[in-house]
């Protein structure tokens, strides 16, 4: 396994827990990112004692939920949920949260980051505090009840005005404008990057495909990272039908395979 490469427990998407650790450890992964929403399931304490004892090394934690940023009233209990995450982050070595900007809910741009930005305060304190990196990525306009941050060039934007960092979601912004542009203007902003690979012509979402299976450049694209001296984590994020066709135990293992290989001839 490629020493920057991490795999999500997203690409596992309908597994628990115990069954995404027993899969790591058959398969010889021990890089991971963990789905928050697994580990509550779990419960926080035995999350953390499983998670302790498993030798890994844990990149991130995800899968949070999101603020809806147009009803204040909701936000205490996000931000309760984050600081708990915060606090497991800490503790199993996890070195960020990977955070949607949340649904607008009818916000202009602006007034939706500057809503976040005071939604997420408390949280920024803390992972302050605790030496978490909080991250913010780029998504597909189809969610928008996620996040407003629909294109690279935003999520950069906002992060630096919420004095946090970036996750640059490939599969979200490959197609962008400028793209080599933007990812060397955030050279100093970029804490994390999600691999995938996409078929143009799909009319799903999300619809994931191992890399090399599709039609992202991802050579290209690497390179410009590699060029812009990026040295932090690589992390295989698969979601989707085509995943989900194959099945985890075989798509994973050829995603980590192909992943290590492009960034190996990237030089990274």
């Amino acid at each position: 396994m490629h020493p920057r490469l991490s795999v999500s427990a997203v690409c596992s998407f309908r597994w628990s827990l115990e069954e995404d650790l027993a899969f790591w450890a058959g398969a010889g992964i021990d890089r991971v990112g963990l789905s928050f929403r697994k580990v509550e399931q779990a419960g926080l304490a035995a999350a953390r004692a499983r998670v302790g004892g498993a030798g890994l090394r844990v990149t991130n934690l995800l899968e949070f939920g999101h603020f809806r940023l147009s009803e204040r009233g909701s936000w205490a209990a996000q931000q309760e949920r984050l600081l708990s995450a915060v606090d497991f982050a800490a503790a199993v070595g996890a070195g960020s949260l990977v955070l949607t900007s949340g649904g607008a809910g009818g916000l202009e741009w602006d007034e939706a980051a500057a809503a976040l930005s005071e939604a997420l305060a408390p949280v920024t304190r803390a992972a302050a505090a605790r030496g978490v990196t909080l991250t913010v990525e780029n998504t597909s306009p189809l969610f928008l009840d996620l996040s407003f941050t629909t294109s690279l060039r935003d999520a950069g934007e906002l992060a630096r005005r919420l004095g946090i960092a970036v996750c640059v979601e490939l599969n979200s912004c490959f197609a962008e404008r400028g793209l080599a542009e933007t990812l060397a203007g955030l050279a100093d902003r970029i804490a994390h990057v999600q691999l995938s690979d996409f078929k143009v012509g799909s009319r799903s979402a999300p619809d994931r495909a191992v890399p090399g299976d599709g039609d992202i450049p991802l050579p290209r694209i690497l390179a410009v990272l590699a060029r812009a001296g990026y040295r932090g984590p690589f992390e295989l994020e698969l979601l989707g039908p085509r995943l989900e066709a194959e099945g985890y135990a075989s798509a994973i293992p050829r995603a980590v395979a192909r992943a290590g290989e492009l960034l190996e001839a990237a030089g990274l």
